[in-house]
């Protein structure tokens, strides 16, 4: 295959044809132009560039983002004297590979995480300079990436942030049409009514998780948030234990007792996708993958899958985290994070083609570099991958506007991360939800785990509090 196809990805035709649409559409232009660009942008780096760059990341749930970065990496290194490998591993062993690494001393010199990793700062190189660089050069980002990625503490970038995930509603429409909600829930109340009578009437459960991983730490804050609830407020002071917290473990506990099962206290991050896909889900909080999933199962499966804004709260406030959001952290150990901060340039100059081959899965964090995602017929609104209605992901066009950043309302600070990454909130979730404690009691032990971990990362100067 030439350079310049695996740089541009997979041919308009061919993707016409995986998905069903014909030539007949193809030749009407019923649909946007699907190839971002002819050829890659390429900005020669700063400095002659030699030697390795090892590159560690996911592997993608949407398949033909890593069909396309793996050959589009290496190519830029032909262009710059770099020879560039890329291994990756699955979504949930990325934070022990990482670790694994960093108290090693060794290993690859670009690791992809998929939350904040602001826990990990001590060990990471300072990436303010490659982050001032991509907004001189592509401008405005969008604001949860840079909360996600910079620590207003020391006033350093401790990543990089070249895309994020939003995380919509994700719900089976017929389901919800049995039941007098032609458009799916629009509150958690909504939810809790609507779902009851599909649990009771079809046999079908609500999706969101309690278990130690990713999604299940997405689902409850956006549960905690929405009936006013946070973890820490803006000045980074433990906020955990309130009545608005309680307020937010009451309701999970009747949604769980009312529409759930216990298999939500061991998911992974797959088991809801799979779930919603099979028919055995009503309603999940997640990005677009298992609606690309059921499309290359089977057509029907995913025009049954509609999305839905954040569900509003009783405070009548509707927020959610980004569903992931790849961050790159270039580790103390590495051995050449000069071409590692390059190749980050080069990777976002070229936000199209990779928002493009995620299949709209990744939204760019500079949306100016991506013009056809948002514009009036774009890709939301026409969706390039034979979307039925074609505009079916329009109500992604404001995720930037309900999207927020992991330890809302405040920075995602080292104290946040390590919380993130130890469960600390499934736990206090699915401990009210089995009935192992009051409301009362879990919010008072979540505090209690919280209230060290705060307190270390304060002493060490890596955070604020207080105030």
């Amino acid at each position: 295959m030439a350079k310049k196809d695996l740089l541009r990805g997979v041919s308009r035709r061919s993707f016409l044809k995986s998905v069903g649409v014909g030539g007949a559409a193809l030749a009407a232009g019923s649909l946007p132009s699907l190839r971002p660009q002819a050829e890659p942008r390429f900005q020669a780096p700063s400095q002659k560039l030699s030697g390795d760059l090892r590159i560690l990341q996911w592997s993608h749930f949407v398949p033909q983002y890593d069909k396309w970065f793996d050959p589009f990496s290496r190519i830029w290194g032909d262009m710059v004297g770099v020879n560039v490998s890329v291994d990756h591993v699955n979504l949930a062993d990325i934070p022990g590979s990482a670790a694994a690494e960093i108290a090693a001393g060794e290993g690859h010199d670009l690791i992809e995480y998929l939350s904040p990793p602001s826990h990990l700062a001590p060990a990471v190189m300072d990436l303010t300079d490659v982050n001032e660089e991509a907004d001189r050069r592509f401008g405005t980002r969008v604001e949860l990436t840079r909360r996600s990625t910079y620590n207003p503490t020391t006033n350093k970038y401790f990543g990089y942030c070249h895309s994020w995930v939003p995380d919509p509603a994700n719900y089976r429409r017929s389901m919800w049409a049995s039941v007098g909600y032609e458009n799916g829930p629009a509150t958690w109340a909504d939810l809790l009514e609507g779902g009851t009578r599909i649990r009771n009437e079809q046999g079908i459960q609500m999706g969101l998780g309690m278990s130690n991983e990713l999604d299940s730490n997405l689902a409850v804050r956006a549960v905690l948030w929405a009936f006013g609830g946070t973890e820490q407020d803006e000045n980074e002071n433990i906020t955990i234990n309130s009545p608005e917290t309680i307020a937010a473990l009451e309701y999970m506990k009747n949604l769980y007792d009312s529409c759930m099962t216990p298999e939500v206290f061991s998911w992974t991050a797959a088991s809801n996708n799979q779930l919603l896909v099979a028919g055995q889900a009503s309603y999940i909080l997640n990005s677009i993958s298992a609606y690309r999933t059921a499309a290359e199962i089977d057509y029907n499966i995913a025009d049954d899958i509609g999305f839905g804004s954040p569900l509003l709260g009783p405070t009548g406030i509707g927020v959610v985290s980004e569903h992931v959001i790849p961050i790159y952290i270039i580790p103390s150990h590495a051995r050449n994070p000069d071409a590692a901060k390059e190749f980050l340039l080069h990777l976002t100059a070229n936000s199209d083609s990779l928002v493009f081959n995620s299949k709209l899965y990744n939204f760019p964090t500079y949306f100016d570099l991506v013009p056809e995602l948002t514009r009036d017929g774009g890709w939301l609104d026409l969706d390039p991958f034979g979307g039925r209605p074609v505009d079916k992901l329009a109500v992604l066009r404001n995720a930037p506007e309900w999207s927020t950043v992991i330890g809302h309302p405040g920075p995602a600070n080292p104290a946040i991360g390590e919380v993130f990454n130890t469960f600390i909130l499934p736990q206090m979730f699915a401990a009210v939800a089995r009935g192992e404690m009051t409301p009362d009691q879990a919010a008072a032990d979540a505090e209690a785990k919280m209230i060290p971990i705060f307190e270390r990362w304060k002493a060490e100067g890596l955070m604020g509090g207080g105030a």
